[in-house]
């Protein structure tokens, strides 16, 4: 058996892969969320978070051994700064690790490694639209979709504030357990105001739902003028009219890459955050 092995060869010389990891880890501090092979993914999140792990000690010691590890200093105030504050409540598990397929080539598997709670959270995004689809499903039950279209979903924060209070295998709410298991786990060491906006999005959500019927129909009446007929109707993880990004690809981790469609109107797709991912 192989004793106190606690990273990866990567064949690679001590020096070479020790400096592999300390970018790897600078490029995540600094844009919070890379590709890179899976192997070198969890490598890194393991180092990440004992980075962030010494910026929430905040002493001399652990300001010196972060510095010499990262290779951009003025990333400093943002571990010792924004990220502390981030996770001060949280007692660890800041980076997470979504598997992106294999790459092109030498079909390596791939993966985006991130940390918790930032601002292009995939998870959030994930969940939100995960409490939406529930939460409009079991409103369809026994009543018509065109009595929904002009509902303004006011009560979308009082219910995500209830799921959150319920068991995580209960079966009285209106969500299913796994992702009123998620939605507890990302709203635990959230702020309060992360209730209203995960409610916000989720309402945003079952809108978009509700009107895609609608604005297929309405392409469809006006396919004489498309250059191209559309699918008769949409399917599991379809981009619809108006969405960046399709169920599908938000499975995939494709938040950034914005792949090849084929031309046609109201099917252009751009990154949902303006900025491709640092491929490593």
């Amino acid at each position: 058996m192989k004793h106190g092995v606690a990273f990866r060869k990567f064949s690679r010389t001590s020096s070479h892969r020790m400096l592999m990891l300390r970018n790897l880890v600078t490029s995540l501090f600094e844009h919070e969320q890379i590709r890179t092979t899976l192997p070198k993914a969890r490598d890194t999140a393991r180092l990440a978070e004992k980075i962030i792990s010494m910026g929430k000690k905040n002493t001399n010691a652990s300001h010196s051994r972060a510095s010499a590890f990262l290779l951009k200093q003025d990333l400093l105030p943002k571990v010792f700064g924004t990220f502390a504050q981030r996770y001060s409540d949280r007692p660890g598990g800041y980076t997470r690790i979504h598997k992106f397929g294999n790459r092109k080539g030498d079909n390596a598997p791939e993966a985006v490694v991130e940390l918790v709670d930032n601002p292009r959270d995939l998870k959030w995004e994930m969940t939100s639209r995960a409490v939406g689809w529930d939460v409009l499903r079991q409103k369809l039950v026994g009543t018509k979709a065109s009595s929904l279209v002009n509902d303004p979903h006011a009560d979308m924060k009082r219910i995500v504030k209830a799921e959150t209070q319920l068991p995580s295998k209960s079966r009285r709410g209106l969500l299913r357990e796994k992702t009123r298991w998620n939605l507890q786990k990302l709203l635990k060491y959230r702020s309060p105001t992360a209730v209203k906006e995960i409610a916000e999005k989720a309402a945003g959500h079952m809108d978009q739902l509700l009107a895609t019927p609608v604005a297929y129909k309405a392409l469809h009446e006006a396919k004489a003028d498309m250059p191209r007929k559309l699918p008769p109707r949409l399917h599991a993880g379809q981009l619809v009219p108006g969405e960046q990004r399709s169920a599908r690809q938000l499975a995939q981790g494709k938040i950034g890459s914005t792949p090849s469609l084929p031309k046609g109107p109201l099917l252009t797709m751009k990154s949902v955050f303006g900025r491709k991912y640092k491929t490593v």
